[in-house]
């Protein structure tokens, strides 16, 4: 048996690896492992001998199927942007055996927070009470609670219910809200053990006070959300977008919000950065943010330690258990497009 290090191809565009790892983390990694660094696009630049040897690509760099055929010893292409890409002959990693992992995981509770957040900015309208200050027009007591409402006890769906929801409904636990989730994904059995209901898309869309919108993209599901469901929603009922912008029809849902009947949040946009002249920015009763939801440093340094957990578990022969596996029935219909800025 060689003493040789197992290899790994480090191509975590847009991230690096000072982001992803702590120090002791990064020591570990480089203790442990033989590491060659290159850009996402060089990936079939490479010596053929590193090729065949390597165990690991750390990112998801574009592989055909002709350099995946060089690509010998593979055991994983471990994604740590988030988002999966059709960028890879999928049957044949399958067929190989090759695990495709993504720590995507890790943002769900910054994500969560601030979509929280989000929901109490839209219900109590702290955002514009605070500006208000600003030009001595705020309201005193009653006066300035007029448009807003509890999230205690409220009717709170969700459109799709993966990690991400699950986190936010376990925020939501000490509010005690009645909720409702839309997942074509999973099966009833599965929300009722998160304490949710199942429903269809138009009961969510109809009987909530505040839609948290966080399926991912899809081939099935792009724009989904349009005119008629917005129309569809209780008169100024809010909507939480943290997921993917490519779900909704964003002119549609910024119409909504500018006819006042419905409010709005989102950390997503069908442009990013978003153009200085885009029409969202002026929007009123639209609160945004600047996909920064899950940009934090802490979710990054987890990812590493994500990364190195189920590489040892690997180099022992034993499947991988914190990254969360691409499923070969549904990986190929994924949409979501990479971020070009960690």
């Amino acid at each position: 048996m060689s003493d040789l290090k197992p290899l790994i191809i480090s191509a975590p565009d847009p991230r690096d690896l000072d982001l992803i790892f702590s120090k002791d983390a990064r020591k570990a990694l480089f203790d442990n492992y033989r590491i060659v660094e290159c850009d996402a696009d060089e990936l079939d630049q490479l010596d053929p001998a590193i090729l065949s040897e390597a165990s690991y690509v750390l990112g998801q760099p574009p592989i055909s199927d002709e350099l995946l055929g060089k690509l010998t010893s593979l055991r994983a292409v471990l994604n740590v942007e988030g988002n999966l890409f059709d960028n890879m002959p999928y049957d044949t990693l399958f067929a190989r055996g090759i695990h495709v992992l993504t720590t995507m995981a890790v943002f769900a509770e910054p994500v969560a927070e601030l979509g929280l957040a989000m929901a109490l900015n839209l219900a109590r309208g702290i955002i514009d009470a605070d500006q208000a200050f600003n030009t001595g027009d705020e309201k005193w007591g009653l006066e300035g609670n007029h448009n807003t409402r509890l999230l205690s006890g409220a009717d709170v769906g969700f459109v799709g219910f993966g990690e991400l929801g699950k986190a936010i409904n376990k925020l939501l636990a000490g509010f005690q809200p009645n909720v409702i989730a839309y997942d074509p994904w999973l099966p009833a059995s599965v929300l009722k053990q998160q304490g949710v209901s199942p429903a269809s898309l138009d009961t969510v869309l109809k009987g909530s006070d505040f839609v948290f919108v966080v399926a991912s993209v899809t081939s099935e599901n792009e724009g989904f959300l349009s005119a008629n469901q917005f129309a569809s929603m209780r008169a100024g009922a809010a909507l939480i977008l943290v997921s993917r912008a490519a779900v909704v029809n964003f002119d549609d849902l910024i119409d909504a919000v500018e006819s006042g009947h419905i409010v709005a949040a989102s950390d997503v946009f069908p442009e990013e950065p978003l153009s200085r002249n885009h029409r969202v920015r002026k929007t009123k009763n639209f609160i945004r943010s600047a996909h920064r939801a899950g940009a934090m440093d802490i979710a990054f340094k987890r990812m590493g330690d994500m990364v190195l957990e189920d590489m040892a578990l690997m180099d022992r022969g034993l499947p991988p258990m914190r990254c969360k596996r691409a499923e070969r029935e549904t990986v190929g219909m994924m949409r979501s497009k990479p971020v070009e800025k960690s």
